[in-house]
């Protein structure tokens, strides 16, 4: 009788909470911020030089970052919101629900954050989970290399002790913004007689320290996010090391997990129109309101039912990291199905398009965009571990296919 009367209680205040939430929400988020981001100026980085793309921006951000609500789940005293894992699903609902977009996006946010959480000391955790919150503070990823992409324990960037500093030398490769960014965690090699997986650290440190450069990397879509990284004798304090020395590892493995939910995320409902909207304004509607194009129309209903299935996937997703029941080598398979999914979209919304998405430079076209985001959607299957890496995880870890 009373688990009963608790459980009612619980309903009863988590109830509490969403209308609580709707109403903040519809009083504090702008009509502007209630459209989907149709271009990179529509996402809020954050960092040093972050610079907002229009008022109702920087409105909102600031609203979200002062209720703790950039980072819900995290605890308070780190710049969060404090919310329980009920809490925080309420919250994505409701801000679902409206079509608000995320007040800011971040690597620190994504990937580095938990991994902080998790293996960071208290020292580590008040400098940077506070920053990251508040959207002081824009940080990249330095795992792959020329020779160490979905190998990525094949690492060879070196960080040599030299009294109270690591001095690090090598390079990194596909390092997402690492041009904007003003610090880096970064996987070094500590230890090169140890075994491939052992001997590595996971370091943070600034990007504006001496002998760090960064070189774009120009894709066919006319567009990077990548550059590569070089390091030239670049001194790191060794207290920056996250974790243990030659353990780092341990801390690559967890932060992949949140790095391929985050991949796969591409995929989820609600990015954007409706494929189906997009495509009528190319094809068409007939006398009844449908798409005139059955066909079209058909694998539109397909990608939605798939789409659909991996919106539910990623909800029990999380709320099985956050009860500690993950598996973890669930996130491959997520990312696997996630970014194929996004490929997808973008075959669809060309094939809508016919000839005139084929544009490239125009007016009408936004110089491109969609063609340019179709060819984008290509390095989905590659960046953070390739799809046939994936796959094998999932055979070996999950499915435990003999051979595997």
């Amino acid at each position: 009788m009373t688990d009963s009367k608790t459980s009612d209680s619980e309903t009863a205040d988590l109830e509490t909470f969403r209308n609580e939430t709707r109403a903040w929400l519809e009083a504090n988020c702008p009509p502007e911020m209630r459209r989907p981001a149709t271009s990179d100026a529509d996402v809020f980085w954050g960092g040093r030089n972050a610079k907002f793309s229009s008022e109702p921006q920087r409105i909102w951000f600031e609203r979200m970052r002062d209720k703790g609500w950039t980072v819900p789940d995290w605890p308070r005293e780190y710049g969060g919101g404090g919310l329980s894992a009920a809490e925080h699903k309420v919250l994505r609902a409701e801000m679902a629900r409206m079509g608000a977009r995320p007040p800011l996006s971040s690597f620190g946010i994504w990937m580095l954050g938990p991994a902080l959480l998790k293996y960071g000391n208290e020292a580590q955790k008040k400098e940077h989970l506070p920053k990251i919150a508040a959207g002081l503070i824009r940080w990249c990823q330095g795992y792959s290399e020329p020779n160490a992409g979905s190998d990525l324990a094949s690492l060879q960037t070196r960080a040599e002790s030299d009294g109270d500093d690591f001095v690090i030398t090598g390079s990194k490769i596909w390092t997402s913004y690492a041009n904007y960014a003003d610090w880096i965690f970064c996987l070094v090699r500590t230890d090169p007689a140890a075994k491939k997986h052992d001997g590595i650290s996971f370091i943070l440190f600034d990007m504006t320290s001496k002998g760090v450069t960064t070189k774009p990397i120009l894709l066919i879509s006319g567009y990077s996010p990548f550059c590569e990284t070089f390091f030239d004798g670049v001194r790191v304090p060794k207290s920056h090391v996250v974790g243990t020395v030659n353990r780092g590892w341990d801390v690559a493995k967890y932060l992949l997990q949140h790095e391929r939910a985050m991949i796969s995320g591409m995929g989820e409902r609600g990015v954007g129109r409706p494929l189906g909207q997009i495509a009528a304004d190319s094809v068409g509607s007939d006398a009844q309101g449908r798409l005139d194009d059955a066909m079209l129309r058909g694998k539109i209903a397909s990608f939605d039912v798939d789409e659909a299935a991996l919106a539910a996937c990623a909800e029990r997703a999380v709320d099985l990291a956050k009860a500690g029941q993950a598996h973890p080598a669930f996130s491959s398979a997520m990312k696997y199905y996630g970014t194929e999914l996004n490929k997808r979209r973008y075959e669809i919304l060309m094939s809508a398009g016919g000839v005139d998405a084929l544009e490239w430079e125009s007016e009408r076209s936004k110089q491109g965009a969609r063609p340019r985001a179709w060819l984008r959607t290509k390095a989905n299957s590659i960046e953070g571990g390739t799809s046939e890496v994936m796959l094998g995880i999932v055979a070996k870890r999950i499915l435990d296919l003999p051979g595997a």
